[in-house]
């Protein structure tokens, strides 16, 4: 089992930068590819990034290529997502997530962090 807490999100200008985080516990030994997804009111959640085990291999929405930039440091058993240039479209609630990479879907889910930007 492997638990998500997200942690940094808050409120923030239109063109500000924000950085929200996640922290894995449990069976954090195995490989996991870790991802952003995010869901405002009203809408579906929608995939946001992702990065392999090794972080080496990112994929972004089209969304957000060029503002946002997916991290992962393993020794810290955390992700961020580091948000720049926001715009009031990116408000959501942001959810880490997690899937061993030998897996097409994610398992495990954290409980969301708020992101609101203002105009």
């Amino acid at each position: 089992q492997v638990q998500l807490v997200e942690s940094g999100g808050g409120l923030v200008q239109a063109g500000g930068s924000l950085r929200v985080s996640c922290a894995a516990s449990g069976r954090t030994d195995s490989s996991y590819t870790m991802g952003w997804f995010r869901q405002a009111p009203g809408k579906e959640r929608e995939f946001v990034a992702s990065i392999s085990w090794r972080g080496t291999t990112k994929s972004y929405a089209d969304s957000v290529k060029g503002r946002f930039t997916i991290s992962r440091d393993n020794a810290k058993n955390t992700v961020y997502l580091q948000m720049n240039i926001l715009k009031p479209e990116d408000t959501a609630v942001y959810y880490c997530a997690a899937r061993r990479q030998t897996k097409s879907e994610y398992d495990y889910w954290g409980q969301g962090t708020q992101v609101t930007v203002s105009s």
